[in-house]
């Protein structure tokens, strides 16, 4: 069991990219307190793990109850990806906005981003839930690799959580130009993510 967790931590990870998704999560929260961002943090990480569990034990039942497929979910990632990527790449500085501008910026501040794009599909994509129930369906007989599944996205998600709760210390570190840039280049490499999974789903779905 031990040397399969071990397997599953190192998909998992590889697959969450948790290191990753810490600019992304400072480029997003830049305008909340302290306070706020580790709320954020708790309630993304939260609800990523909740959802993880779910697909964990109850993904085949569900796939088949709604018809759902991983490409859809893929395509529907994509698209709310794309959405936060495109508002990131296009960010005015602060001094430089207009009041419409700024109505919008604050629209988007208020908005609850813990739950999407945070807890899905940024850090519970497709792919993690993909990975998490290929893992878990390969060896369906074992509740031992089941609960290493459990284990080894329990694990990184704590270690996710902990880089966010500190991000507003990392945040300090940089000044606005610094932060103007970490921003629209995550912004960038958002909406490149968000072409990705749109393409790699459509492709399925069009082969089928």
């Amino acid at each position: 069991m031990f040397s399969f967790t071990l397997q599953a931590i190192v998909s998992i990870f590889a697959i969450m990219n948790p290191i990753g998704n810490v600019p992304i999560f400072i480029a997003m929260t830049q305008t909340n307190t302290v306070r706020e961002t580790r709320a954020i943090a708790f309630k993304a990480i939260l609800t990523a793990f909740v959802i993880l569990t779910a697909f964990l034990i109850l993904g085949p039942i569900l796939f088949r109850a709604f018809g759902i497929t991983v490409d859809a979910l893929r395509i529907a990632g994509g698209i709310i990806i794309f959405g936060i990527g495109y508002n990131l790449v296009s960010a005015k500085s602060r001094h430089s906005h207009t009041l419409h501008e700024d109505e919008q910026q604050e629209g988007l501040e208020k908005d609850d981003i813990s739950i999407t794009p945070l807890g899905i599909p940024l850090i519970a994509g497709p792919g993690t839930i993909a990975t998490v129930m290929s893992l878990t369906s390969e060896h369906s007989a074992r509740l031992s690799h089941t609960i290493g599944v459990f284990i080894a996205f329990t694990v990184i998600l704590l270690v996710t959580y902990v880089i966010f709760y500190y991000s507003h210390w990392i945040h300090s570190k940089l000044n606005s130009t610094e932060l103007s840039i970490v921003t629209r280049l995550m912004g960038f490499i958002l909406t490149v993510m968000a072409v990705e999974m749109i393409v790699s789903g459509l492709k399925e779905v069009l082969t089928l």
